[in-house]
């Protein structure tokens, strides 16, 4: 069953390893990689990445990308959004102090801002116009039936 905007903007928000997906260039399927993404219900997702990177190179040819969530346990769930990529502005310290403090526990937020800013690279903060949603909750596993 889909989920209602509140339930899938609820479920976004929560702090999952996201799917990112991109058109690639011709000949070549779509760019899909895992990545850390921000995220309030009734706003926009936003995400980090680097500068030079070939992700960042193909959202702005392509102009647009998806973020996929999902979750198996307790629930067979997924939230999948699209829409235009906006607001590419560079990425700061604080945008990644935010990022890494919804992924990793308090202790472990400042080496990862030390250890990012080392080897990551300068980075760019993207947002997503949410435009097109598609949801599922298939339910937990006990309530599907035997075959």
């Amino acid at each position: 069953m889909a989920l209602t905007k509140s339930e899938r903007e609820a479920f976004l928000a929560e702090p999952h390893v996201a799917a990112l997906s991109v058109e690639a260039e011709p000949e070549r399927a779509p760019l899909t990689v895992p990545i850390w993404y921000h995220y309030e219900p009734g706003g926009r997702p936003w995400l980090l990445t680097g500068t030079e990177s070939r992700k960042l190179n193909l959202i702005r040819a392509a102009g647009r990308f998806t973020l996929m969530v999902d979750e198996v346990s307790p629930r067979l769930m997924y939230v999948s959004v699209s829409g235009n990529a906006i607001d590419m502005v560079a990425g700061t310290r604080d945008d990644l102090r935010e990022m890494a403090s919804r992924y990793l526990p308090p202790q472990a937020v400042e080496p990862y801002i030390e250890m990012a800013e080392k080897e990551h690279g300068p980075q760019t903060k993207v947002y997503l116009d949410p435009q097109q949603w598609v949801s599922l909750d298939l339910g937990s596993l006990g309530d599907l039936p035997a075959v």
